[in-house]
């Protein structure tokens, strides 16, 4: 089975005659309440294979696979970067097979990889000394490493010349890694670092730097700035191909089912599948059609196992806010036990979606329309021709179901106005954002509106879901008791929901001014 850690760290280049141990002193006199370990470190000779595709596919997207031998975690790890800085780090054993990597591996990269083979790139060696920064009790706040490095490429980027290559590049770098300790512990270390001395490194990592010209942070070209002058279709395509590499970057975070992952992933699938219809006369209707269905199916794969998420946290949340008699008690338990459940059986679920050929096919969809767009001749048009007016339609058909909801009794028939009233918003506010570059802070500042807009209506369909969840656990309650706060809970969502109708009301009359609808609604 494999394993899965986080991981925050620092690399600074140092040079032959820096001392370590003496920075680390130095360290520990500026921190409180932090040691440096007895001894003098420890040793150890790390050897890793690293694997990527012959055109370091994996490189460009800072995706690192590799076979490691020596040290505490010798095997096969691939290390996925997050959106705060920090990584994620997926272990398998080493095994007996030195160059099959494990397929669960492979799975977790063939968004990247497109199904090509993985060979090994590059072989690096390095001898390490590790010390811990440690807090009284003795427990490893930070971890720090003294490396000496010898790195060698294997392979050339171009399929056609697979030559190993001669030479070899050598250097000396030291990490800090936060093993226990605070976020705020590794800057305030890593500022003291700095003080004395010690430069950030140069290469985001090991393999970058053996890979040269061809290392993690290649740039596929000089990005062209934006403005209402900007074609239009070039407009949209730049927020189009941002999206599709939100949803590649999250996929491999979703396998492994970290924070927030599910989410952002949907997200970035909903707002790919809500531009292409905002911006249809872009592109070929026959073209994006079959990708806004592939994408909605999607969103909805992710919509299962997160909607099961914010009910498991919403409703621990109220079930908490009722106090000791309804936390410590069967129906927090109860709440606790079925919601978890249902989020593990619809992640599991997912898993098998996002192996399955239907979703890789979608990949490919999307790789090929950020690769070749489908244009229309309106695409050549100026976006602050053509663009804006898109919008607009998009704040049209908000304002009427906002008009339908008020005209509406309260009940269901105003629930499912305001339902649509939501979705329109969020159609509205994904159309301006995708013109927030071109247009700047005006595209930006309606954006935002329609944003306060959608959260205010999120909030009043999650007080209609909740409450039919929660009538349901009720008919199964087996206490008067169990009952009771259940119905107090229904009544608690109940107030939720019309507290969050009274603020849309504001937040209506707010989008609303004509000053902010300039040119977009």
């Amino acid at each position: 089975m494999a394993s899965v850690s986080e991981e925050l760290e620092i690399k600074y280049d140092a040079d032959a005659d820096v001392e370590v141990r003496s920075l680390l002193g130095a360290v520990v006199e500026s921190e409180e309440e932090v040691f440096l370990e007895d001894g003098d470190g420890v040793d150890a000779r790390l050897e890793a294979t690293y694997f990527d595709t012959v055109d370091h596919r994996l490189a460009r997207a800072h995706l690192t696979v590799r076979r490691r031998t020596g040290g505490a975690d010798e095997g096969w790890h691939l290390k996925v970067p997050g959106p705060d800085g920090a990584r994620t780090e997926v272990r398998l054993p080493a095994g007996r097979a030195v160059k099959t990597i494990p397929a669960e591996l492979r799975r977790m990269v063939r968004v990247r990889t497109g199904g090509k083979a993985l060979v090994p790139v590059a072989r690096i060696t390095t001898d390490r000394t590790v010390w811990h920064l440690v807090e009284e009790a003795g427990r490893v706040l930070v971890e720090v490493a003294d490396d000496r490095v010898v790195g060698q490429r294997l392979r050339r980027p171009s399929s056609a010349d697979r030559e190993p290559v001669d030479g070899s590049v050598q250097w000396r770098e030291v990490e800090i890694e936060l093993v226990h300790g605070e976020r705020e512990l590794l800057e305030a270390i890593d500022a003291r670092l700095r003080d004395l001395g010690l430069q950030v490194a140069s290469s985001r990592s090991k393999l970058a730097r053996v890979l040269g010209d061809d290392r993690e942070a290649m740039p596929p070209g000089e990005k062209q700035a934006l403005s209402p002058k900007s074609a239009s279709g070039g407009v949209v395509m730049a927020y189009l191909a941002g999206q599709v590499e939100q949803v590649l970057a999250y996929d491999p975070l979703v396998r492994v089912d970290r924070p927030d992952s599910v989410h952002k992933m949907r997200v970035a699938s909903r707002r790919l599948r809500s531009a292409l219809k905002t911006y249809q006369p872009l592109f070929d209707t026959e073209a994006v059609r079959p990708l806004r269905v592939e994408l909605k199916w999607l969103a909805g794969r992710l919509g299962v196992a997160r909607d099961a998420e914010v009910l498991r946290e919403r409703l621990g949340e109220s079930v908490g806010a009722e106090g000791d008699h309804a936390s410590g008690g069967p129906v927090a338990a109860g709440v606790d036990e079925e919601m978890s459940q249902a989020y593990r059986s619809a992640h599991d679920d997912l898993l098998v979606d996002l192996d399955a050929d239907r979703y890789h096919r979608l990949v490919e969809a999307l790789h090929a329309l950020v690769s070749t767009p489908p244009f229309t001749e309106p695409a050549s048009g100026s976006a602050a021709e053509v663009l804006p007016a898109r919008v607009a339609k998009t704040y049209k058909v908000l304002k009427a179901e906002v008009k339908a909801a008020y005209a509406a009794p309260s009940g269901a028939e105003r629930s499912h106005h305001l339902h649509e009233a939501r979705k329109a918003a969020k159609r509205a506010r994904y159309a301006a954002e995708a013109l927030s570059e071109a247009f700047g802070k005006e595209a930006a500042a309606f954006a935002g509106a329609m944003e306060d807009l959608q959260e205010e209506l999120g909030e009043h369909q999650d007080s209609v879901v909740m409450r039919e969840r929660l009538l349901g656990l009720a008919r199964r309650a087996t206490t008067p008791a169990e009952g009771f706060t259940y119905g107090r809970l229904h009544a608690r969502e109940e107030a939720r929901g019309e507290r969050s109708q009274e603020r849309f009301g504001s937040a209506w009359k707010a989008s609303s001014k004509k000053s902010l609808r300039r040119g977009f609604g």
